[in-house]
């Protein structure tokens, strides 16, 4: 009998270890993510505003002046959003070391859309990267690059396309 009631007690002490490990990383989390924004640079911002208001219906909603110009603009749609700021904003605001490493290379965003032909539309005088193709893993997709240099792809999964 004690033997039962000792391999009892190990076997709850053990259940309730796995039951309170089974989600470590939601129960030691200390915060919940709202949201991820990309702040991409550019030398300016307002060659991109046709790109994201005229052809992707975006809204600028924040927009801060630097001298004559924009140092940072963020656009809008929905709950997608995404910043621009400019190559000297950056380096008046940020540490030397990293506003001299935002100026290696372009950024590359991959949006998903519900749409994937009127966004072509739109795009028709974009400059085109990759042109319009069915990748291997189910999406439709193309890639233009922005005004400021960056790579974007647009994709739809194909079974979404088809209808």
């Amino acid at each position: 009998m004690r033997t039962i009631l000792l391999t009892l007690a190990a076997l709850a002490l053990l259940f309730g270890f796995v039951v309170s490990n089974a989600h470590p990383a939601q129960e030691k989390s200390p915060m919940n993510v709202k949201r991820i924004t990309p702040v991409l640079l550019v030398k300016e911002i307002e060659p991109l505003l046709p790109f994201w208001v005229d052809r992707l219906g975006f809204a600028k909603t924040i927009e801060v002046p630097e001298g004559n110009k924009l140092g940072f603009a963020t656009f809008q749609k929905g709950s997608v959003e995404v910043m621009y700021q400019t190559y000297s904003s950056v380096e008046k605001d940020a540490p030397a070391g990293m506003s001299a490493e935002a100026r290696k290379g372009p950024t590359y965003l991959y949006m998903e859309v519900d749409n994937l032909d009127a966004v072509l539309a739109a795009m028709k005088d974009a400059k085109m990267v990759m042109p319009l193709r069915t990748a291997f893993y189910g999406m439709k997709e193309f890639a233009v690059q922005d005004p400021g240099g960056h790579f974007i792809t647009f994709a739809q999964p194909v079974a979404a396309a088809q209808h």
